[in-house]
Protein backbone atom coordinates (compact mmCIF):
# COMPACT_ATOMS: atom_id res chain seq x y z
CA UNK A 1 0.00 0.00 0.00
CA UNK A 2 2.53 2.34 0.99
CA UNK A 3 3.49 2.17 -3.15
CA UNK A 4 0.48 3.53 -4.20
CA UNK A 5 0.87 6.50 -1.29
CA UNK A 6 4.06 7.34 -2.53
CA UNK A 7 3.16 7.38 -6.27
CA UNK A 8 -0.49 9.33 -4.77
CA UNK A 9 1.63 12.06 -3.59
CA UNK A 10 4.13 11.89 -6.45
CA UNK A 11 1.13 12.99 -8.46
CA UNK A 12 0.51 16.15 -7.69
CA UNK A 13 3.94 17.48 -7.32
CA UNK A 14 4.33 16.52 -11.29
CA UNK A 15 0.92 18.02 -12.13
CA UNK A 16 2.26 21.20 -10.34
CA UNK A 17 5.20 21.39 -12.33
CA UNK A 18 3.68 20.06 -15.64
CA UNK A 19 0.93 23.25 -15.22
CA UNK A 20 3.84 25.20 -14.49
CA UNK A 21 5.74 24.49 -18.27
CA UNK A 22 2.70 24.84 -19.52
CA UNK A 23 1.47 28.06 -18.17
CA UNK A 24 5.41 29.43 -19.25
CA UNK A 25 4.33 27.87 -22.53
CA UNK A 26 1.06 29.84 -23.09
CA UNK A 27 2.54 33.01 -21.34
CA UNK A 28 5.44 32.66 -24.42
CA UNK A 29 3.13 32.07 -26.93
CA UNK A 30 0.52 34.50 -26.58
CA UNK A 31 3.81 37.12 -26.47
CA UNK A 32 4.61 35.74 -29.64
CA UNK A 33 1.13 37.67 -30.48
CA UNK A 34 -0.40 33.96 -31.56
CA UNK A 35 -4.38 34.26 -30.45
CA UNK A 36 -5.73 32.39 -27.41
CA UNK A 37 -7.73 30.15 -30.43
CA UNK A 38 -4.81 28.93 -31.67
CA UNK A 39 -2.66 28.03 -28.56
CA UNK A 40 -5.71 26.61 -27.00
CA UNK A 41 -6.42 24.41 -30.03
CA UNK A 42 -2.61 23.65 -30.39
CA UNK A 43 -2.37 22.51 -26.50
CA UNK A 44 -5.89 20.46 -27.00
CA UNK A 45 -4.65 18.46 -30.04
CA UNK A 46 -1.25 17.78 -28.27
CA UNK A 47 -3.01 17.10 -25.28
CA UNK A 48 -5.78 14.09 -26.70
CA UNK A 49 -2.55 13.14 -28.93
CA UNK A 50 -0.61 12.27 -25.64
CA UNK A 51 -3.89 11.33 -24.15
CA UNK A 52 -4.76 8.96 -27.58
CA UNK A 53 -1.19 6.77 -27.00
CA UNK A 54 -1.51 6.82 -23.05
CA UNK A 55 -5.15 5.40 -22.71
CA UNK A 56 -7.98 3.55 -23.85
CA UNK A 57 -10.44 5.48 -26.34
CA UNK A 58 -13.52 5.11 -23.84
CA UNK A 59 -10.76 6.72 -21.27
CA UNK A 60 -10.26 9.41 -23.53
CA UNK A 61 -13.82 10.02 -24.29
CA UNK A 62 -14.30 10.05 -20.11
CA UNK A 63 -11.69 13.02 -19.71
CA UNK A 64 -13.59 15.12 -22.41
CA UNK A 65 -16.60 14.63 -20.78
CA UNK A 66 -15.70 15.79 -17.13
CA UNK A 67 -14.01 18.66 -19.10
CA UNK A 68 -16.97 19.22 -20.89
CA UNK A 69 -19.20 19.23 -17.84
CA UNK A 70 -16.43 21.53 -15.90
CA UNK A 71 -17.20 23.92 -18.66
CA UNK A 72 -20.98 23.81 -18.47
CA UNK A 73 -20.73 24.02 -14.35
CA UNK A 74 -18.76 27.33 -15.06
CA UNK A 75 -15.58 25.95 -13.56
CA UNK A 76 -13.36 27.71 -16.02
CA UNK A 77 -15.08 31.37 -14.95
CA UNK A 78 -14.68 33.96 -18.12
CA UNK A 79 -14.78 30.96 -20.54
CA UNK A 80 -15.93 32.80 -24.07
CA UNK A 81 -14.21 35.50 -23.24
CA UNK A 82 -11.16 35.11 -25.52
CA UNK A 83 -9.65 39.09 -23.87
CA UNK A 84 -9.88 36.54 -20.17
CA UNK A 85 -7.30 34.53 -21.45
CA UNK A 86 -4.86 36.74 -22.18
CA UNK A 87 -2.66 37.10 -19.13
CA UNK A 88 -2.49 40.56 -18.19
CA UNK A 89 1.58 42.21 -18.02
Amino acid sequence: MQDHDAAAEELPQELSQAGAVVAHAIKHMLGKNLSPIAVASALLGGSLGLLSHSMEPEAVLGVLENAMNSVRDGEFGDAGHPEAARPQA
